[in-house]
């Protein structure tokens, strides 16, 4: 009996403990209620602008899987992409081509957002048009000087109205960016632009840039010291002009599908009977017109922006045209194109002079992949064809420089193949400081002997920002040498190549893949080995010409023709246009008459483009940068040309974004380049190099709301092991975004969890501790 009573006596005392422990559990969740009602009431108490600001945000639940993240400034929530597809249209007639680039930009967020895109253009385009389409609506792009156009576009931004502006940061570099893109919207902006097609021997050739390769920019360096303003300090001089412009985050192919797909097609009148029609990279069909005329659309319905298109054609046998003429009159005066392929080279030339070649390879981490092995190879042939009364020497360098046989060699056998075996042994990593090697070449390898010829072969894909502190240079101690560029790999930097090779009195050559190796470096070989045609210039009989362009005309190489624009001040000139020069030691000398000339619309265009080029090549030589500015700005206006100094601008009158909605700001992710080696580039541990990224700067991956490229393009809510470890190893170098919930609501949860199982555990020890005693008591009195 007595037992009985005590487990009654036990039963009531637990009962009171749980009563106990449920009453302390039952007042600690009221006052987590309140704290969470207090959390809720003080979110809907913010002001309507502070809850506005997260309507373009999103949480990673809220996407779709395939969407493109980027953490924003508000803890916890993110920036979704906009989305691009390009439709580029091509026209070409005779030696002008015509393009019409049309991108689409949408906005697949619940907000409204802002997107820039950094995209590449031909070095030689002359961009003239910008349109955007609204609706059924299109609204024409002005041409303004490009602080005016910022302003403008600034203004309209502000005003919630649809704005596009479109920027030149470098000659084949531009921004557009386009503001006012409502929730679930598509703007559509279209450009447009005029270009040369160039020629080498007997083929011609035109390349489309599809993508802005990574950029390495060099850290602000102190180069003069002036004391003149008393305060006894020096500001760093920047090196890379717009470093800001120039680059976007660019997505790590090994965790995102290719984005910003690219359809092509290409209307070709060539203007003469046509051979063999090629595309160099692309897949593509092609329909024949005529025996003149093709048709050429890529094979697939799209391709990533991930590479160049280049397409090639030549004449048909024996109907190789040998020169040009065409006309364009506007505004009362007649802007001329003229192209002459002068004879080859007599037999009798006299034999090439002695050369000494320095090579210069870039083995920096962008050239990791096929473009190293393409540089290996073009670089080993050439040391293989000297001749052994040559002298050279072998130059490499990512952000070190190794100058291999400290100074020029002769081409000894011997010689040869150990700069063979060093070249084959080069592997790709590290920055591109580009600079120290290029000084080397031209100031560290002694005079030039008697009679010798000096060449610098540079062979790089050009991927630095830093290009007027290269050209400066190549100008400054070029001295009798000649510089050639080689472009290498799927991206090269071509104003890069193109106007080094330019200052540097040599040719660029182009290779893009390893089976263009031998064809390309042969024709590379044919222009070192035999003479320039020098002493070019232009003269007109009959009338007063005017801005004769280029000046000073260059020399050219076996293959190449003379081609000059040129403003005369009558709508109907009458006269002869002179083109003379040398070949080795012969003279050469052709006449076309003015009347003679073909339409050919757009020349103008083109006349304008190569004067503001002359203009900013002997930027050098110009005290006053204003009026160089003003000199350009002039040209540039009058002929609604995209510049350095203007730029274009397009604005729908009618707001769209109401008042009381926020703007997102976003740079559009870029696609690395095809063959290129993301961890060389933007990858594991880029530490930094003398204040730079390894590959790039870090101000390349932030723009507003978005941050590091790596850990934006994220694009699940729950991030894999290598997306953790990646974080993990760049926390000490960015903001990281936050947990992808609401962090007070969840740390409140987490102690209510935590207390109750901590309170029930309590709670349930002190019974079981109770009962023990209960039953241990009862069985000593029972004599148990």
């Amino acid at each position: 009996m007595f037992l009985e009573d005590e487990f009654t006596i036990g039963r009531i005392r637990a009962r009171r403990i749980s009563v106990s422990v449920l009453v302390a559990v039952t007042a600690f969740s009221a006052c987590v209620a309140a704290m969470l009602a207090l959390a809720s009431a003080a979110r809907a108490a913010e002001t309507p602008q502070a809850s506005a600001q997260l309507a373009a945000l999103v949480r990673p639940n809220d996407v779709n899987s395939g969407s493109l993240l980027f953490p924003s400034k508000e803890p916890g929530f993110y920036v979704e992409a906009p989305r691009l597809k390009t439709d580029v249209a091509i026209d070409v007639s005779g030696p002008i081509a015509r393009v019409k680039v049309t991108q689409r930009f949408q906005n697949p967020t619940q907000g409204w957002v802002e997107g820039t895109y950094v995209f590449p253009l031909p070095d030689n385009s002359a961009v003239d048009a910008l349109k955007m389409q609204i609706g059924e609506r299109f609204i024409e792009g002005q041409i303004k000087p490009r602080q005016e156009a910022r302003e403008i576009y600034e203004q309209a931004k502000a005003e919630g109205k649809k704005t596009a502006l479109l920027e030149q940061q470098r000659p084949n570099i531009f921004t557009n960016q386009v503001a006012n893109i409502g929730p679930g919207e598509t703007i559509v902006v279209q450009i447009e632009y005029q270009q040369m097609i160039h020629q080498s021997g007997d083929e011609f050739a035109l390349r489309f840039p599809m993508v802005v390769a990574p950029r390495y920019n060099p850290a602000p360096i102190v180069q003069t010291v002036e004391f003149n303003n008393g305060a006894g300090f020096a500001t760093p001089r920047d090196p890379v002009e717009n470093r800001d412009k120039i680059e976007a985050p660019v997505l790590d192919p090994r965790e995102n599908a290719r984005i910003n797909p690219v359809s092509l097609t290409v209307d070709l009148k060539a203007g003469f009977p046509l051979g063999g029609v090629k595309s160099s990279f692309h897949a593509v069909d092609i329909s024949q017109d005529g025996d003149q005329a093709r048709t050429i659309s890529l094979k697939a319905d799209t391709v990533p922006a991930d590479k160049d298109f280049e397409l090639t054609w030549k004449a048909a046998p024996g109907k190789m045209p040998s020169a040009g003429l065409f006309r364009e009159v506007i505004d009362g005066k007649t802007y001329l194109l003229a192209f002459v392929t002068p004879p080859t080279a007599p037999d009798t030339a006299a034999p090439p002079a002695k050369r000494e070649v320095v090579f210069v390879i870039d083995n920096s981490g962008s050239m990791s992949g096929p473009s190293i092995e393409q540089a290996r190879q073009s670089l080993a042939l050439a040391i293989s064809k000297l001749n052994p009364d040559d002298r050279f020497n072998v130059i490499r360098f990512d952000d070190t420089m190794t100058d291999y046989f400290k100074g020029l060699v002769a081409a000894t056998p011997d010689n040869r193949e150990k700069a063979i075996a060093y070249v084959r042994g080069l592997t790709a990593d590290g920055g591109t400081e580009m600079l120290p090697a290029l000084q080397a070449a031209l100031r560290n390898q002694g005079p030039v002997a008697s009679g010798a010829l000096r060449q610098v072969v540079f062979l790089t894909d050009g991927a630095i920002g830093n290009e007027r502190q290269l050209f400066q240079e190549i100008t400054t101690n070029r001295g009798d040498a000649r510089v050639f560029t080689v472009g290498i790999g799927s991206a090269p930097n071509t104003y890069f190549m193109t106007k080094a090779a330019e200052m540097g009195r040599g040719t660029f050559t182009a290779i893009g893949s390893t089976d263009q190796v031998a064809s390309r470096m042969g024709e590379l070989f044919a222009k070192l080995q035999n003479p320039a045609m020098t002493d070019i210039a232009a003269t007109f009989e009959g009338i007063e010409a005017e801005n004769i362009s280029p000046n000073p005309m260059p020399d050219l190489y076996s293959g190449e023709p003379v081609v000059l624009t040129s403003e005369l001040p009558e709508a109907k000139p009458a006269g002869k246009l002179q083109i003379i020069g040398k070949t080795g030691d012969q003279p050469w000398r052709v006449e076309m008459d003015i009347a003679n000339a073909a339409d050919g619309n757009g020349v103008s265009k083109l006349w304008a483009r190569r004067k503001i080029d002359d203009f900013e090549a002997r930027a050098y030589e110009r005290q006053d940068p204003a009026a160089l500015d003003k000199d350009i700005e002039t040209v540039a206006l009058a002929h609604h040309l995209v510049s350095r100094v203007t730029s274009l601008v397009a604005v729908d009158v009618t707001p769209s974004r109401p008042v009381d909605q926020p703007l997102g700001s976003t740079k559009l992710p870029l696609n690395l380049p095809e063959g290129w080696d993301f961890d060389k580039i933007l990858g594991e541990n880029p530490a930094p190099l003398g204040g730079t990224e390894r590959h790039g700067s870090a101000a390349a991956a932030t723009q507003d709301l978005a941050a590091s490229p790596e850990i934006a393009n994220m694009m699940a809510a729950a991030p894999t092991a290598k997306a953790a470890t990646m974080i993990a190893q760049k926390s000490s170098t960015v903001n990281l975004p936050q947990t992808a919930t609401r962090a007070d609501e969840q740390i409140i949860r987490g102690l209510t969890m935590l207390l109750l199982a901590l309170t029930a555990a309590s709670g349930l020890a002190v019974w079981r501790r109770r009962l023990k005693r209960i039953i241990v008591v009862g069985a000593k009195r029972n004599g148990l």
